[in-house]
């Protein structure tokens, strides 16, 4: 169950809330409770598999180089929308523009990557979906390992599905990424 919060809060007010292992994101100044973060085994096999691929793909790109994220990394995308996401890219140059103290990512990456949970709701990923795209995120892969297949949300198209007979690519935002779908699964 997803429960909202009635009052404004900042983003500054946000990061000083305990970690109680509730996860939370913050949607134009409010908290979006979403329940415990405890991931079922295949939402983190799925998340493990991606993270190592999209970490061989960054390991074979010139330096300077970003970074991949996981664990619900939080993203500012914007000055009211902070964000846990199970897995991103962040390019060099929005890593170099980070405060040093900052634990957040401040701005807007170029892939977020959403693996499907039980426990998510259709209103709650559409939510997800909206807010990411809206900002300007260039790729979203949201990851159905029930179904084994991933469905790529880009601004402004529709969105497209690949299946696990099939390829998962990235281009331009990650120049020769590639990995077969049925690799994510087994």
């Amino acid at each position: 169950m997803v429960a909202t919060t009635r009052e404004r809060m900042t983003v500054e007010e946000f990061l000083k809330l305990p970690e109680d292992g509730v996860r939370r994101s913050l949607i134009h100044g409010f908290i979006r409770e979403e329940g415990m973060t405890i991931r079922n085994r295949f939402h983190s096999e799925v998340t493990a598999k991606i993270t190592f691929r999209l970490g061989l793909w960054l390991d074979s790109q010139p330096r300077p180089r970003g970074v991949v994220l996981t664990g619900e990394a939080g993203i500012r995308l914007s000055s009211d929308v902070l964000v846990g996401v199970d897995v991103v890219y962040v390019p060099h140059d929005l890593l170099a523009a980070q405060p040093e103290t900052s634990t957040i990512i401040h701005g807007v990456p170029p892939l977020i990557v959403e693996i499907l949970s039980p426990s998510d709701t259709q209103e709650n990923i559409h939510d997800k979906l909206a807010e990411y795209l809206a900002a300007g995120v260039s790729i979203v892969w949201l990851i159905d390992p029930t179904d084994e297949t991933v469905r790529i949300y880009r601004p402004d198209q529709r969105p497209t599905f690949v299946n696990a007979d099939q390829e998962l690519t990235a281009e331009p935002v990650l120049p020769g990424f590639r990995v077969a779908v049925a690799d994510l699964f087994r």
